[in-house]
């Protein structure tokens, strides 16, 4: 058998340091959070206990709405990152509950997440009012229709979002939106439920109920009321600035297949975008063709050409149509911050749903428990960890450092991909975590045992050191590659089928078998590649775990010793000369000798070559 090419470990190496200097900069870049995230077992969180209620009032809530509903709130939430939520169903039917408990997440943001029923629709507007209620029998004078300083302040809204919202010749509208207050939210106790006004047709009772809604009440400000998209509505804007009277919606929740957060072209705020499916998108061409014929809200006509985008009964904003938009897309701007359009996104990207949520208990879990696991697990790690090491180190010797070492590079790679992952994808580190990386220094171990004794055999079948790295490498790394494969499949089959802290078991077992993939071929075999080029190591020491004792084999003898062609046939001389052969008798076996140790001498040149 030829030897294999040699390498050039150097060259792994320095790709392994430029790895790590990249990943510590990442990870520890001034400036940023560079902490690792634990889950609720940890650091504790917030649980949220809700009462599902139905949307239509009357009906009854079904088992597969409950189901429909925890598959939501569980895909909202995870699309926050690898979170660890663990979202479940107590009892059922109308006595049921749903406990949502989330690591590490500020009580109104989970509440405002989870609770928010996301209906929503774009209807046209007919009217926009003043905010103020009105009491028609008091005043009667004060018809928002004939009433002048009612128009003047509906020309100056409309102006304004005429201005600054209106629908550019793009395909997506463009919308003014900013998220409810949190403290108004939390000022009710979590419990959202904005007053809306909405009827069958157009009617004079419509009218006087859409004018008693009062728009300076923070409540009808928050949302989280779902509309009936087949009527007439009545209701407030996020801002609390305009009144709203619309027609029927022309585009449904439940036309939008896909939302996300994304910066503006110049980059200097935040933006949701919609995109609609087939039904959607031709329903959007034909409203904005007949829309954009009419005139300008606040003109004194109605209907008029804006048409506004309900979530959950509040007006998000009410762009105008300027020409017919084709293509399927919608575009709402505003006073975003990033963390308020990933979730609005988020919620409108994972559908609407089929209930309405009534908090009921919003309280703080402790981690005082988990924080003790967490110091027994970390203790049962480093004693594990301790026993691996010290074996190595016995068997292997000076391969076992380089073990040692292997496994030292390899956890700190992997707190450096726990910190990153924190922070791009939310990744939260939990104790089935914890156990998944302690599960993982078995697995890297195996790995350098097979690298070892792999060399052993190269050793036993008279190779040189030098040539037994690589070849011994070229051997093992089938079998590493096949065994990571198996444990990377599992971990993967188990992430995308499990749910909860199980998620993250697998995920940190995925990950540590990448590391241990990117250890084996960037640091050990390098290193003992090149300490196998060493003459301490060549020498057959019994410090470097290859000596001839424990490889048990008398070429392997020879070739660790390194001893020349003329030593072995001073060797054969003098054994002729001790049992008193003759030269005759010896030249054949003399020849046969030399034959043998020029066959080996040159195998030895040859990989040394």
């Amino acid at each position: 058998m030829a030897p294999p090419p040699t390498s050039k470990p150097g060259r792994l190496l320095i790709a392994l340091v430029v790895l790590l200097i990249g990943g510590i900069a990442w990870a520890f870049w001034p400036g940023t959070d560079s902490s690792v995230r634990l889950g609720l077992d940890l650091q504790g969180g917030t649980q949220v206990i809700m009462i599902p209620q139905p949307v239509v009032e009357g009906a009854e809530i079904t088992e597969e709405q409950l189901a429909q509903s925890v598959e939501i709130i569980r895909a909202r939430v995870d699309g926050l990152g690898v979170a660890e939520a663990e979202v479940t169903t107590q009892g059922s039917g109308a006595g049921a509950a749903i406990v949502v408990s989330v690591p590490g997440v500020g009580q109104d943001r989970v509440v405002d997440l989870v609770q928010r029923t996301a209906l929503l629709n774009f209807r046209p507007v007919w009217n926009i009012l003043s905010p103020l209620a009105v009491d028609p029998e008091t005043d009667p004078a004060a018809d928002p229709a004939a009433d002048p300083e009612t128009d003047s302040a509906t020309d100056e809204s409309a102006t304004e979002d005429g201005a600054e919202e209106g629908v550019d010749p793009s395909p997506s509208p463009e919308a003014t939106a900013e998220e409810p207050d949190s403290e108004s939210s939390a000022d009710q106790g979590g419990a959202r439920s904005a007053e809306i006004v909405q009827a069958a047709d157009y009617t004079p009772q419509f009218q006087t109920e859409v004018d008693a809604l009062d728009c300076q009440d923070p409540v009808n400000l928050a949302g989280g009321t779902p509309d009936n998209p087949e009527q007439w509505l009545g209701a407030c804007d996020q801002e609390g600035v305009s009144k709203y009277v619309m027609e029927p919606a022309f585009i449904q929740g439940v036309n939008v297949t896909d939302a996300n957060a994304q910066l503006t072209q110049q980059g200097i705020g935040w933006v949701v975008t919609l995109e609609f499916d087939s039904e959607g998108a031709s329903a959007l061409a034909d409203a904005s063709t007949e829309l954009s014929a009419l005139p300008e809200c606040g003109t004194g006509a109605t209907p008029c050409n804006a048409f506004a985008i309900v979530l959950d009964g509040v007006v998000v904003s009410a762009p105008r149509f300027n020409e017919p938009i084709i293509g399927g897309q919608a575009q709402i701007e505003g006073d975003f911050n990033a963390q308020e359009a990933r979730d609005l996104a988020n919620v409108l990207k994972y559908g609407a749903l089929p209930v309405t949520l009534e908090v009921v208990d919003v309280t703080s879990v402790s981690a005082t428990v988990g924080g003790d696991q967490l110091r027994a697990g970390i203790i049962a790690g480093l004693i594990g960890l301790s026993v691996v090491s010290l074996y190595l180190l016995l068997y292997y010797r000076l391969l076992g450092l380089v073990a040692v070492l292997s496994l030292g590079v390899a956890g700190g790679l992997l707190y450096l991909f726990v910190v990153i992952f924190s922070k791009t994808i939310g990744l939260t580190l939990t104790l089935a975590g914890v156990a998944g990386a302690i599960v993982a220094v078995g697995i890297t171990a195996d790995s350098f045992i097979v690298y070892f004794e792999r060399i052993r055999d190269e050793l036993r079948d008279g190779r040189s050191l030098r040539q037994a790295c690589d070849s011994g490498w070229v051997r093992a790394r089938r079998t590493l590659l096949a065994a990571d494969f198996v444990t990377l499949l599992a971990a993967v089959v188990l992430y995308f089928l499990s749910i909860g802290s199980v998620r993250g078991f697998a995920f940190i077992l995925g990950l540590t078998t990448v590391i241990d993939l990117i250890i084996a071929f960037w640091f050990t075999h390098p290193v003992v590649v090149l300490l196998g080029r060493m003459r301490f190591m060549q020498g057959g020491s019994k410090w470097s775990g290859l000596d001839p004792e424990r490889l048990g084999a008398h070429s392997a003898i020879e070739n660790l010793s390194g001893r020349s062609r003329r030593k072995r046939r001073d060797d054969y001389r003098d054994k002729k000369a001790q049992f008193g052969g003759t030269d005759e008798g010896g030249a054949g076996q003399e020849a046969g000798a030399d034959s043998d140790a020029d066959a080996a001498s040159d195998s030895t040149e040859e990989v040394r070559s």
